[in-house]
């Protein structure tokens, strides 16, 4: 069941690529539709962080992953290279876990 939900997905994907290609130019010139296009990968990004965080299986909960998200967030606040920041979530997840 897996491999036909893939295949479906990739299709749905490519016929969205095919669909945007055929609007025609002049709508996509319009101002609000350019701000709004700018907008859509950081509410998708930030939808699937929170999911990834927030969610197990079909309930929310909180657990260690929102302190790492927390020490991450911070972090990248702090202006810190991304490789530190994954490591700072990465840690304060592992050591949360070890004491719970």
């Amino acid at each position: 069941m897996t491999w036909p939900a893939v295949i479906a997905a990739s299709v749905a994907c490519y016929g969205l690529k095919l669909a945007g290609l055929a609007f025609p130019e002049h709508w996509l010139q319009n101002q609000r539709v350019q701000r709004t296009v700018a907008m859509i990968p950081i509410a998708l990004l930030a939808a699937l962080i929170a999911t990834g965080t927030f969610a197990t299986g079909r309930h929310l909960m909180i657990d260690v992953r929102a302190a790492a998200l927390l020490v991450g967030v911070a972090a990248v606040l702090l202006r810190a290279p991304f490789l530190l920041v994954v490591a700072a979530a990465a840690a304060t997840a592992a050591l949360l876990r070890l004491v719970f």
